[in-house]
């Protein structure tokens, strides 16, 4: 019968006989266990043979002999020579040592398992019935999967001493966009504080006993100020839980990330960032734009569409190799596209808006900035959208347009909402595009 069991090598010696490639890739797995390793061969890779030149593994350089495994706690054999192999398990089990038998699993006293390991949970997969290693991977490899997609219970239901606070960047939307670090988080979280827009399907796949706390904001309207979001992070990790921030877009871009580290630094609590696909550069992706492109755009220009343009930005707007992505801009645009004209930006610099990015309501809207207030009012620009200015919202950049389809591209009176088969094709998922990076 076989049992699983969690063993500490943390310097322990553990010998292993062999040094070839088999042995090396287990080597390095016993290494990051914090064993101490002696190798018993005459000959080993290049790799092993460097780690001993300098001192990481004990090496003598000769053939087995019972002795080596004095103060062992656990063996590895690995020479391809199955007498010798069975030599080693036999001395290794009348030392009472442990020992995996790599050229025939079933013959050793021990086995490595497959392993996978999400936060301070690791997962070995053994098989009980003679060795399959190559079955013992695929299942390993699935339950990882579900690991990193946040799939499986992880949360400890005893609690730290000392609580937590993850800022986590949920990218412009769907659930499939969250990023593997942050559906671990999610999936060990005791309370999750997000906001009205991001990838809030995934909340649904999160426990019963999981606190969700709602403090989305709205264009003008506000219901949960920041300084009381901060002040829910501290109180719930000062209690000893594990919180989630849960944001569209990234914590750092228009997402106040940086007000909450501050207020968790000065509050003693734990606090760690987690990056995400920020919505300036994933929303107008979904609509076909390349926010740079060789040859027509090599600079960016990402601001909040809510403050007056700055003398960076009108330079931005002037200039024909800059794109200018704007966020929270729906409200502003008119005086946004006023002072890029007055500040001398050309009437046919061409613009694009983009509503409900990552979502099946997506809809693009392109015409030029001379024409860009009359085009957002014939075609009720509305919350969220992401506006680009530059040559990268030209319809044709990416692909030919074809005639009817570039008269429906048009600005101004023409039918400026392009058709399905002229755009980037929007992912399925109905979530919508990130509040934590202030779209609309």
């Amino acid at each position: 019968m076989i049992a699983l069991a969690g063993l500490d090598l943390t310097d322990k010696l553990v010998v292993c006989v062999g040094g070839g490639s088999v042995a090396e890739k287990r080597i390095a797995r016993l290494r990051a266990a914090g064993a101490r390793v002696r190798v018993v061969a005459p000959v080993m890779t290049p790799g092993l043979a460097a780690l001993a030149a300098a001192g990481d593994i004990e090496w003598l350089a000769r053939g087995f002999a019972d002795t080596d495994l004095d103060d062992a706690w656990f063996c590895h054999t690995a020479t391809g020579a199955a007498s010798v192999d069975a030599a080693v398990v036999a001395a290794a089990e009348a030392r009472r040592v442990w020992c995996v038998n790599a050229g025939h699993g079933g013959k050793g006293t021990a086995r490595l398992a497959a392993e996978t390991t999400s936060g301070d949970v690791m997962v070995g997969v053994v098989s009980t019935a003679g060795a399959d290693p190559r079955r013992s991977v695929a299942v390993r490899d699935a339950i990882a999967q579900r690991l990193a997609e946040g799939a499986l219970p992880l949360r400890r239901r005893r609690r730290p001493l000392v609580g937590s606070v993850a800022l986590v960047g949920g990218g412009p939307g769907p659930v499939d966009l969250l990023t593997v670090r942050a559906r671990a988080l999610l999936a060990e979280a005791d309370v999750v504080v997000h906001d009205r827009l991001g990838p809030t399907g995934v909340l649904a796949e999160l426990g019963d006993d999981v606190e969700l706390i709602d403090v989305g904001k709205r264009p003008q309207h506000h219901p949960v100020p920041q300084h009381e979001i901060n002040a829910i992070l501290v109180d719930r990790a000062a209690r000893g839980l594990r919180v989630v921030r849960l944001k569209g877009g990234d914590p750092f871009v228009y997402g106040r990330g940086g007000e909450e580290v501050i207020a968790c630094r000065e509050a003693g609590i734990a606090v760690e960032v987690v990056p995400g696909i920020s919505s300036a550069i994933a929303v107008p992706s979904s609509a076909g734009i390349p926010v740079t492109h060789r040859g027509v755009a090599g600079t960016l220009h990402v601001v909040n569409g809510q403050d007056t343009p700055s003398e960076a930005t009108l330079a931005a707007l002037r200039d024909d190799s800059a794109t200018v992505v704007a966020l929270m801009g729906v409200s502003a645009l008119p005086r946004f596209v006023a002072a890029a004209r007055a500040a001398g930006a050309p009437e046919t610099r061409p613009v694009a808006f983009v509503e409900n990015g990552h979502t099946p309501a997506q809809r693009t809207i392109r015409t030029t900035l001379g024409t860009a207030m009359a085009d957002a009012e014939t075609h009720r620009l509305a919350n969220p959208a992401v506006l680009v200015f530059g040559e990268v919202a030209r319809a044709d950049l990416l692909l030919p347009v074809s005639a009817p389809a570039a008269a429906s591209l048009q600005p101004a009176s023409a039918a400026v909402a392009a058709p399905a088969a002229t755009q980037a094709p929007a992912t399925s998922s109905a979530v919508a595009v990130g509040q934590s990076e202030g779209i609309g």
